[in-house]
């Protein structure tokens, strides 16, 4: 009858909205945005720690081993800034902005003189496949960093999925690591187009999770 089936209507309704709820598993606001603002900074270990990742990411890009290049990508503390940079739009924090974006210049400076440092000493003969395909950002690459982010975000939020591999995964999805060696590539040999896809490679998928955070944020709300 109309009325069972309005029944059923209801009932599936009720279920697809309770499955796909995310406030029951919700970590205190106040939580969350700590742990955000513990991984904004960079400097001490936070900076000698990506230093030595971007080593590592240069020397996979260089012996072309996706292996390596993935290792630095779990290794790196990139994520920190470009989430806090997401999370201080959205809650409308204008000094978390300016610490996460002052964070976000620094580790990107220091990233690709270390990798420039590292190519123009380093004997190559052409550039392999892993480095190549860092040089041409396409609209796939915006997408994997825009549902990277998402991922990143609700993860964060959830007090279940915190301690768990999805913020690793979002590192090694997105790729943030790879770009920027590739910068440093392309200015040790003199490859401005190179240097400039690369570059542009990193700062698209930066943006894009940094505008997944900050919708994830206000979905969240």
């Amino acid at each position: 009858t109309t009325e069972g089936k309005s029944v059923r209507r209801s009932h599936f309704k009720l279920l697809l909205r309770d499955l796909l709820s995310l406030k029951s598993d919700k970590a205190p606001e106040e939580e969350t945005i700590a742990t955000i603002r513990a991984g904004i900074d960079f400097k001490g270990a936070n900076l000698w720690v990506l230093i030595f990742a971007i080593f590592v990411a240069s020397l996979g890009l260089n012996t072309n081993s996706a292996a390596v290049i993935i290792g630095a990508m779990l290794i790196s503390p990139l994520m920190g800034p470009i989430i806090g940079m997401g999370l201080g739009v959205g809650i409308n924090d204008f000094e978390m902005l300016k610490r996460a974006f002052k964070s976000f210049t620094i580790a990107s400076i220091f990233s690709v003189l270390t990798a420039t440092f590292y190519f123009a000493i380093t004997p190559i003969a052409e550039a392999q496949s892993e480095l190549m395909a860092r040089t041409s950002p396409t609209i796939y690459d915006v997408l994997i960093a825009l549902f990277g982010g998402l991922a990143g975000i609700v993860a964060l939020c959830s007090s279940g999925q915190r301690g768990g591999n999805v913020i690793p995964g979002v590192a090694i999805a997105t790729a943030l690591m790879p770009p920027l060696c590739t910068t440093g590539f392309g200015i040790a040999t003199g490859n401005w187009l190179y240097a400039a896809g690369a570059f542009y490679l990193y700062i698209i998928n930066s943006i894009f999770i940094s505008c997944a955070t900050f919708v994830g944020v206000n979905i969240l709300d």
